[in-house]
């Protein structure tokens, strides 16, 4: 265990990423993790992976955040909201965008400060995940057990252009890191083409605790020091090592919430011809009151 804590923290120190200085500037300080209540957001981006071969793919250009949630935690509360990433919204210099659009405009930066104006809610602290690193945490985890409903998707191209072909049937799988990272970036499901985003947001959350369950496994328990090694690199967030430590006991003091969504309440056609979600003002001011009292 002592190991297993000195190698995070040296993971932490030397291994993990920093957001952009700006990010700072957008967060709200707050009191310690295991007493005060924070507002965490979690970012995932749709950067293609650096060695992508699929025709067209831009691995250097301006990504959108991929999956938004909030998450609150720490003294006691234990919230989760998550934001659809078609919700339109309205960001300032270019008029009615998606909200996930924020972070091809801005980063992180400006994914918080849309989100906490949008809301009315203080954030604290942002978390995105690396996905370039996740395969790696989650092969250190001895993989994960997943249980859902038919899955067939071709990432970036699927294997024939350089990409990731994914075939899962009805059931329960073991999935290995390339495997839950294709699963988690799957938008077009050739299994279930009526799907929309909102179950891709499902199974994302069901792979989260996916995750933590098999952290709390005797397996994960022998494989502690590698997990330890592997972890910070996933994480680009403004909290030290400490924090994240404080984080993570937080998150457990405070058990499994149910996700909550942001539920939309409508559709609107963009400039652009593209298609998105609207929320009520009542849906949204309610869902806020519901993940602040969480």
């Amino acid at each position: 265990m002592v190991l297993s804590l000195v190698l995070f923290l040296a993971s932490s120190h030397f291994r993990r990423i920093s957001p952009p200085a700006n990010v700072a500037g957008q967060l709200e300080s707050a009191g310690p993790l295991l007493t005060s209540a924070n507002n965490i957001l979690v970012l995932g981006s749709d950067k293609r992976q650096k060695d992508s071969r699929e025709p067209g793919a831009d691995i250097n250009g301006p990504s959108r955040s991929d999956s938004i949630m909030l998450i609150r935690t720490g003294g006691g509360h234990a919230a989760r909201l998550s934001i659809p990433r078609d919700t339109v919204v309205e960001i300032a210099g270019h008029g009615l965008q998606k909200i996930n659009a924020a972070y091809a405009f801005g980063g992180p930066a400006e994914s918080i400060s849309v989100i906490k104006h949008y809301l009315g809610v203080p954030i604290n602290h942002v978390i995105e995940v690396n996905f370039e690193n996740f395969p790696a945490l989650v092969d250190a985890m001895g993989g994960i057990t997943y249980t859902g409903g038919c899955v067939v998707s071709y990432l970036d191209g699927g294997s024939a252009d350089g990409g990731f072909t994914l075939r899962l049937s009805a059931g329960t799988h073991h999935l290995d890191g390339e495997e839950a990272l294709a699963l988690s970036r799957t938008r077009e499901n050739r299994c279930a083409p009526q799907q929309t985003d909102l179950q891709r947001e499902e199974r994302q959350q069901k792979l989260l605790l996916d995750m933590k369950a098999q952290l709390l496994s005797f397996s994960s328990f022998l494989r502690l020091p590698l997990i330890s090694w592997n972890a910070p690199p996933t994480i680009i967030s403004d909290m030290s090592g400490p924090q994240l430590l404080e984080l993570f006991a937080a998150l457990e003091i405070g058990g499994s919430p149910s996700t909550h969504l942001l539920e939309p309440t409508g559709q609107i056609m963009l400039p652009d011809g593209e298609e998105g979600l609207t929320v009520s003002e009542a849906s949204r001011r309610a869902a806020v009151a519901r993940f602040m009292a969480g």
